[in-house]
């Protein structure tokens, strides 16, 4: 199996805000819940080179506000928006 992409990590990340009631997670929740929402592989679960403590998958999370600017990306489609310490769906970046 090989590694997610950075797309397939986005499309689970969206799956997790759809199933809370605010849409809003923190990078902390994308990273405990996502593992849910998608089938990592021994690949992904390796140690990050660049992030002691923090597994590859663990960085394509952070990467997802990291790369806004750039055509694809799940927050340069508005498909997800960044919020300070993470992620919301498109008009729920406000706190109710």
């Amino acid at each position: 199996m090989s590694r997610v992409t950075e797309a397939e990590v986005a499309e689970a990340a969206i799956k997790v805000l759809t199933d809370r009631a605010t849409g809003r997670a923190t990078i902390k929740e994308l990273i405990e819940e996502t593992p849910n929402y998608l089938t990592l592989s021994a690949e992904d679960l390796a140690p990050s080179p660049t992030r002691p403590g923090e597994a590859l998958w663990e960085q394509q999370v952070r990467n997802i506000t990291s790369h806004k600017a750039s055509p694809g990306n799940a927050i340069y489609e508005g498909k997800l928006v960044a919020i300070p310490g993470g992620l919301a769906l498109p008009g729920r970046e406000v706190a109710a």
